[in-house]
């Protein structure tokens, strides 16, 4: 079954109980892993117990998931904690992974850094998006407010697919930087091929949560869906220093 399918369909999804007895304390979790690969074809990065008691919270390639330890339900969306002012538990569980699983992409990324740099975003980009687009025509105002951006593909058609296939002649091309100031003017760009693994990129975005460009990921993990103007994405970075 398709993971799109399934949560389309329902919230809670009953799967088959265990049977029998666990050998260890951590076979449950084990045994749940491999379930939740099996029915649901995604990848469990890892699984630990959830704020809520009797849920195990799973961080996944598809974003976070919370289980019951039996097997028998899983929920799929944002938990709160209606004690701390509405505070996103799920989007809280994601920032640490989200800033481990960047290091492995940062050979990927496509760099425009501050000449005097204080802040560095991730953004998850897409060449054919008006945003997107936005965003990078204000890159020396972002650049000149300190800010460094490193882009990592987000193609929103999907991998395989002709915007995927653009995206990877972008960065593959000799100048990536001009390529990518040419792709995102709305200008032909020379199709090329290369090791970019456009599909790992569009794969990260997807576990860390993303649906749609630009999305940022900020210093702290969080992610910023959607376009900041280069001065309210200042302020919002001075104010998570403080």
């Amino acid at each position: 079954m398709k993971l799109t399918r399934a949560f389309s369909l329902c919230l809670a999804l009953a799967v088959t109980p265990f049977v029998g007895v666990a050998s260890a304390a951590s076979e449950p979790g084990d045994q749940l892993k491999q379930k939740l690969s099996d029915t649901l074809g995604i990848e469990v990065i890892s699984m630990a117990d959830s704020p809520i008691p009797g849920l195990y919270q799973a961080i996944t390639n598809r974003g976070v998931l919370y289980v019951s330890k039996d097997g028998s339900k899983l929920l799929h969306g944002n938990l709160y904690d209606l004690n701390q002012g509405m505070k996103n538990l799920t989007e809280a569980a994601l920032a640490g992974p989200r800033l481990e699983m960047l290091k492995s992409f940062e050979d990927k990324m496509l760099v425009y850094k501050a000449k005097n740099e204080k802040h560095v975003v991730t953004v998850f980009t897409d060449i054919t998006c008006g945003y997107c687009r936005k965003l990078h025509n204000q890159m020396q105002e972002y650049n000149d407010l300190g800010i460094t951006v490193r882009y990592l593909a987000y193609p929103r058609q999907g991998v395989p697919s002709p915007n995927a296939e653009e995206m990877e002649a972008v960065w593959c091309a000799k100048d990536p930087h001009k390529a990518m100031d040419d792709a995102k003017a709305g200008k032909s760009i020379k199709m090329a091929k290369c090791d970019a693994n456009i599909p790992g990129q569009y794969q990260l975005g997807m576990s860390f949560g993303i649906n749609g460009t630009p999305a940022l990921i900020l210093e702290d993990g969080s992610l910023i869906p959607g376009y900041q103007p280069p001065k309210d994405l200042l302020n919002n970075l001075e104010s998570r220093s403080l």
